[in-house]
């Protein structure tokens, strides 16, 4: 278990990135009323952080498990998302609020009682979705306007690989039918940075930094999409500034980034000596079972528009990106502070998988034809 004393230098480390990033926007709005639904976990800080920095109000209501105490300074009512559920949301009743950020809402039941209740009294409700509400993940350059995927089950109250995207679908839309013409809908990609509890984006650069022969899936030309938390919870704050309501992808960077220059930030941000092996995504493929990279999907077949999402309505809206080298960077420092004991879980084959993939196909690959 994760000592008090290695999560409190964590949260500081992860605390001063974040704050000194925000510190660097300007406030560009009086004052607002700001709820967040959640608030503890991954985007929250991020977002708890640049508000502050931007001088605005908050308060934060979750049921007081995860991290408490993590911002003794901001109001913080205890609660559930539930409504049958001990006091649910009645410590919201009545209350004010310019806008609320719901960035914990996962099922439509709990998303449309949080909605309609905070109604009469906000002026805004962005709501985190997610890119994975689509069906078609196999077109390049889709907008905000693509088809939403569907479940035969709307009221299926369990999160897996084939219920995630169009329960987050159905959230947004009770949301918009709860509060019309006031919903902000945010859908973010892959969420990565500092912090971040997954342990996916992560996987690259200590992987790298563990040196040796790394196995890089897919080919290094392959598009990859992000977004660092700080980025995406700054913006938050600048949609609420701006009261900018709509629907928007949430990912980036601004212009094409290549896988290839991804893996090679990672080296970049270690001096361990490492050497990349490229594997096609369709050997891959044919392997049983077949192996999970994290963050990186094939740029063919089903998957090939997934890290290609048109973000030109964001860009417009204010939704700014580091570069992508400091969000390596900092991700690999933010992990070199967790006790061991303590670190977050990493994404990804293990080592011994890793090796024997490399072995075969070393021993199975043909010479490349010549163009």
């Amino acid at each position: 278990m994760q000592s008090s004393q290695s999560g409190a230098s964590r949260r500081t480390f992860v605390s001063a990135l974040a704050g000194a990033a925000a510190l660097r926007v300007a406030p560009a709005a009086p004052q607002k009323k700001i709820l967040i639904l959640g608030g503890t976990g991954f985007l929250g800080p991020a977002t708890v952080e640049a508000a502050k920095a931007r001088g605005h109000q908050l308060t934060l209501f979750n049921r007081g498990k995860t991290r408490p105490g993590l911002f003794p300074g901001i109001e913080t009512l205890h609660g559930d998302r539930d409504p049958n559920l001990g006091e649910g949301l009645k410590m919201l009743d009545g209350r004010q609020w310019d806008a609320v950020i719901d960035n914990s809402g996962y099922f439509p039941r709990q998303v449309a009682a949080s909605a309609k209740l905070l109604a009469p009294n906000v002026k805004q409700y962005i709501f985190i979705s997610s890119i994975s509400v689509y069906k078609d993940n196999a077109t390049e350059g889709q907008d905000e306007s693509a088809k939403l995927a569907t479940t035969p089950d709307p009221a299926v109250e369990k999160v897996t690989d084939e219920t995630f995207g169009p329960l987050k679908a159905l959230c947004e839309k009770v949301s918009q039918e709860a509060l019309p013409g006031r919903p902000t809908i945010v859908r973010p990609g892959y969420i990565v940075g500092p912090d971040d509890p997954s342990g996916r984006f992560t996987y690259w650069p200590v992987r790298i930094d563990h040196g040796g022969e790394v196995l890089a899936p897919g080919a290094p030309a392959d598009p990859v999409q992000f977004i660092d938390v700080r980025d995406l919870g700054a913006w938050l704050i600048t949609l609420i500034e701006q009261a900018a309501m709509g629907v928007f992808h949430a990912t980036g960077p601004k212009d094409r980034l290549a896988w290839g220059d991804l893996l090679q930030s990672c080296r970049q941000a270690t001096r361990a000596e490492t050497a990349l092996t490229w594997v096609p995504a369709g050997w891959l493929a044919k392997k049983k079972p077949k192996p999970a990279f994290p963050i990186w999907e094939p740029f063919e077949g089903e998957t090939r528009g997934f890290h290609t999402w048109n973000i030109t309505r964001a860009v417009k809206a204010g939704l700014r990106f580091r570069p992508h080298s400091q969000t390596v960077a900092d991700t690999l420092a933010w992990y070199k502070t967790q006790d061991e004991s303590g670190r977050t879980r990493l994404a990804g084959p293990k080592p011994e998988t890793e090796a024997e993939l490399l072995e075969a196909w070393k021993k199975e690959k043909q010479p490349a034809a010549l163009p």
